[in-house]
């Protein structure tokens, strides 16, 4: 069973955005979205992540139709099945690096990954309040967050832009070999197109929709 599908989806706020999207992605899958500036990237990944729901067309997530339910369905799904990466963190700076990982395990039921923390090079930065930390940092803490809570799918929007060229690598290997191991999906919205190509499936969004790298 894919764990996403988009069929038809027509997006736009003042001028349209894009439509006739549609794409699929089935377990232990990844997908990069590249397009120029202002093409509607974050957009389309927000509908498929639960965030927002498109003027057209149909979002199915674990086969579900997720804008024909009530809220209730979407949160549990953001809770404990989803993994949204978003390009701002969020974290919340009055805690500690472990704090704000522990806070989404405590609430998914998951346990925090050790070798997890390690793989992204954040180990020693459990005990250090949030604002004490670089923002390529942050950012690595943001993803231990969302990984540790076991997601099904992850939505990744630009989740390297604050990182050095290695560091960027060394995350998307994380993200990947998640995947792989706990037959998850993910999405990744990105400029880095050497990134992009790690991924199972590039494809470039255009108003008239997606289009596969050749």
């Amino acid at each position: 069973m894919p764990l996403l599908q988009l069929k038809n989806i027509s997006h736009g706020f003042d001028y349209t955005l894009f439509e006739n999207v549609s794409l699929t992605l089935e377990p232990k899958e990844s997908m990069a979205i590249l397009g120029v500036s202002g093409c509607g990237k974050s957009t389309l990944l927000h509908i498929g992540a639960t965030l927002l729901p498109p003027q057209k067309g149909e979002v199915l997530l674990f086969d579900k139709n997720i804008y024909q339910d009530d809220d209730t369905m979407r949160l549990n799904l953001r809770r404990y099945d989803v993994g949204i990466i978003f390009q701002h963190h969020y974290l919340f700076k009055g805690f500690f690096a472990n704090e704000n990982i522990e806070l989404a395990s405590l609430i998914s039921g998951q346990e925090m990954d050790e070798g997890l923390l390690k793989r992204l090079g954040i180990a020693e930065l459990m005990h250090s309040k949030i604002g004490t930390l670089s923002g390529g940092q942050q950012q690595r803490v943001s993803i231990a967050r969302v990984l540790s809570k076991k997601p099904k799918i992850i939505f990744a929007d630009e989740p390297t832009g604050n990182l050095d060229d290695k560091t960027a690598h060394d995350v998307m290997d994380v993200l990947l070999e998640y995947c792989a191991h706990e037959s998850a999906a993910l999405m990744v919205v990105t400029h880095n197109q050497q990134l992009a190509r790690a991924c199972t499936y590039v494809n470039y969004l255009h108003k008239d929709g997606l289009k596969e790298e050749a």
